[in-house]
């Protein structure tokens, strides 16, 4: 294992899908003001499902409960990897409260009737999302211990 690691970016997103099959969507207050599955950057010693959680309840005001990874994409042009997450809602009757600082609106949409302004990137992560695919949750480990 090398001394150093090259530095990669890590995001983490959320699928969340209601009982009618929608997938919730927030749209951003910032760049091309698109549609986007609610996410974000992890953080420093977090993991890609604690981060995918925070994102979600910092941007819509939801609390969720990670169920299992829907994909892994690696985007070349920002060197970054990408993993998306199905949640669930903790509790039934929460009101989706856009954050106002970066997202404007969010709301429910039918996979096959997305919204505009929208990346492929996306289109791509709901169709997986919502295509029954399940992976593991990644195992998040604590700090070694030698065996000798």
């Amino acid at each position: 294992m090398p001394e150093s690691w090259p530095e990669k970016k890590l995001g983490a997103a959320a699928a969340i899908v209601d009982e009618r099959g929608r997938v919730l969507l927030v749209k951003h207050s910032y760049g091309r003001l698109n549609w986007e599955l609610p996410g974000g950057a992890v953080e420093a010693r977090e993991g890609v499902v604690d981060a995918a959680v925070r994102e979600v309840h910092e941007e819509t005001g939801l609390r969720v409960i990670a169920q299992h990874l829907t994909g892994v994409y690696f985007d070349v042009d920002a060197d970054a990897l990408h993993f998306v997450i199905l949640c669930r809602s903790r509790d039934a009757d929460s009101m989706l409260r856009p954050d106002a600082e970066e997202v404007t609106e969010c709301e429910f949409w039918n996979p096959d009737e997305l919204p505009r302004p929208i990346s492929d990137f996306t289109i791509r992560r709901v169709e997986d999302a919502v295509s029954g695919t399940e992976q593991p949750l990644p195992t998040t480990v604590g700090p070694r211990q030698w065996m000798e």
